[in-house]
């Protein structure tokens, strides 16, 4: 009878007929390597959505009202990246508010945009 390998490090496995890797870490790095593309591609937008979400948040530190117009030249030179949000809500008038998880922003015009924060009592 043939002893299985493990189909990360080729050691020898001990154990059940099924098992496929000698140990937890062998395991893991196996399916970390399968997966590493696509694990990428998934931290880049969790990156860009919490920057987003930190850009956003600068905005309305202090203010008591939860709103404010920001110019779009602001918005951009702290790096705000308009490509990736995490839902819209749009108002019974038809505006669509773009969220960064509770903070959002509106277009007014071509160079102003109100951003706001979402009170998390009305979700």
């Amino acid at each position: 009878m043939n002893a299985k390998q493990c189909q990360e490090c080729g050691d020898k496995i001990l154990g059940r007929a099924d098992k496929k890797f000698c140990s937890d870490g062998c395991r893991n790095a196996y399916n970390n390597k399968l997966n590493a593309d696509a694990n990428n591609v998934v931290r880049n937008i969790n990156n860009a959505l919490r920057k987003n979400r930190r850009i956003l948040e600068t905005f309305l530190t202090g203010n008591e009202d939860g709103k404010t117009r920001v110019p779009l030249k602001k918005l951009s030179a702290k790096g705000f990246v308009f490509d990736y949000i995490t839902s819209i809500y749009t108002t019974k008038t038809g505006s669509q508010y773009r969220f960064c998880y509770e903070y959002g922003y509106l277009k007014i015009d071509d160079e102003v945009y109100m951003v706001v924060r979402r009170d998390p009592q009305n979700n």
